[in-house]
């Protein structure tokens, strides 16, 4: 919200700064409309209705622009209050100049970062996870992860730790009811009863906070290429991105250094990694660019195995290279990997590739996408999509361990390990702690939203 003592209602310009045709600055509380009077717009649109106004300076009269004016009456808008968004030209001198106008007015005040969508969600529009989507849906950068956001943005993982959070709550219930009409005429065993179906509804938390998925889709995933010198790591890059972005060289060596080309694959960002040569190195610098190489196999989301008939895996490398996604059998137009190669690799998917006569480029695209894709859950609905998600959702499941384990010593000890857990799945979603949770949720959202 805005700071203590200012003006409650706030403006901010809500698209891209510089030159454009259009531009939109919203406002929103309670002075919109004194706001708008203020600007010459004395004739106030209907709710909901464009019209056409003209803006002038409150201070010299000046004309500003003329614009497209809407309002919006609490509690039908976006934030839940009154609400306005002025479409005018998007040249810089006049959004300057309308933003210098409402600013010079002490009824309302600049924006905060999320400071529109905080206020959707204290006046319960939506909830953290919503807002958290909207961030994401803004953030996108490929169609898997804008289906992501808008998936969470209709509610998939409110509607999840909702649904848990009710089973809780009539589970919670009974063991109450057990603990305070213990003399009353009750169902023998009660609370106990109720506490058996605890176990399942533990076991699908804990699937989902160890369902990273979500979490890489958000992030984008790492592609990193492995493999002994000149074998054509940089080859295969410049080929997947589509552009020079390594030096090809017949010199063995020639990469020693980490070479990183972001792009998107099925709709998922994607850094392509091209590593130093996997080998016995012989000077300071090339040591290091095979350490920093193994540092990236260890983190990569996906590992990519380069060989060629020409090339011969170092001793050592294969410790290292195990792990492989698929292996690319590359310089096929040379002839085919040798049998002791290939075997390394037992197991693995062996993708011929010629970077020189494009063959096998189409099928390297389309396994590294479906791999991508899968890794990512793109074609799913992984559900947790922060840390935060995972941290809070830990903690629920912990808190449910407990009470199954407690149970026998006393039903009061559970019911209050149940309890915890619902605070934990509400933190989730912002039913619980909501004020403390805010300032994290909008840390990175940007003014005007």
């Amino acid at each position: 919200m805005s700071r203590p003592g200012a003006p409650e209602t706030v403006f901010a310009l809500s698209t891209g700064a510089g030159r454009a045709a259009l531009a939109v600055v919203r406002l929103s509380g309670p002075d919109v409309d004194r706001a708008l009077t203020h600007l010459g717009v004395t004739s106030l649109p209907a709710p909901r209705l464009a019209a056409l106004r003209k803006l002038y300076d409150p201070m010299s009269g000046a004309l500003l622009d003329e614009a497209l004016v809407l309002r919006f009456v609490a509690p039908h808008s976006f934030t839940g209050e009154d609400m306005a968004e002025l479409h005018v030209h998007g040249g810089l001198a006049v959004t300057q100049s309308i933003l210098a106008a409402l600013a010079s007015l002490e009824i309302c005040t600049p924006a905060e970062a999320g400071d529109f969508t905080r206020r959707a969600v204290l006046n319960a529009k939506m909830d953290l996870t919503g807002a958290e989507a909207i961030a994401d849906l803004i953030d996108a950068e490929g169609g898997a992860q804008q289906a992501q956001a808008l998936r969470q943005m209709n509610g998939s993982l409110r509607k999840l730790m909702e649904g848990w959070r009710e089973a809780l709550k009539t589970t919670l219930a009974h063991v109450e009811a057990d603990i305070e009409f213990a003399d009353e005429d009750l169902p023998g065993g009660l609370g106990q009863r109720a506490l058996e179906g605890v176990p399942e509804i533990a076991a699908a938390m804990q699937a989902q906070v160890q369902d990273s998925r979500g979490l890489a889709l958000r992030d984008g995933l790492r592609v990193a290429l492995l493999g002994a010198p000149n074998a054509g790591k940089s080859s295969i890059l410049n080929m997947l991105a589509g552009k020079e972005a390594a030096i090809v060289s017949a010199r063995a060596g020639t990469t020693r250094d980490v070479i990183e080309v972001a792009m998107v694959l099925g709709g998922v960002p994607v850094t392509l990694v091209d590593t130093a040569g996997l080998r016995e190195a012989g000077d300071d610098i090339e040591r290091e660019g095979v350490r920093r190489a193994k540092l990236q196999a260890e983190a990569a989301d996906i590992r990519l195995v380069v060989l060629s008939p020409d090339t011969s895996p170092p001793q050592g490398e294969a410790a290292a290279t195990q792990a492989a996604d698929f292996v690319i059998g590359n310089k096929a137009d040379l002839g085919a990997l040798s049998p002791s190669d290939a075997a390394l690799f037992e197991g693995v998917c062996v993708l011929p590739l010629s970077t020189v006569s494009g063959q096998g480029e189409t099928a390297l695209l389309a396994a590294l996408q479906d791999l991508v894709n899968e890794r990512a859950g793109a074609k799913e609905a992984p559900v947790l999509t922060r840390e935060r998600h995972r941290q809070a959702l830990s903690e629920a499941c912990a808190s449910l361990e407990r009470a199954v384990t407690v149970a026998d010593t006393g039903l009061e000890l559970a019911a209050e390990d149940l309890r915890l857990a619902q605070r934990a799945l509400g933190r989730i979603t912002g039913a619980v702690d909501i004020e403390q949770l805010l300032d994290i949720v909008f840390a990175d959202f940007c003014i005007g939203k």
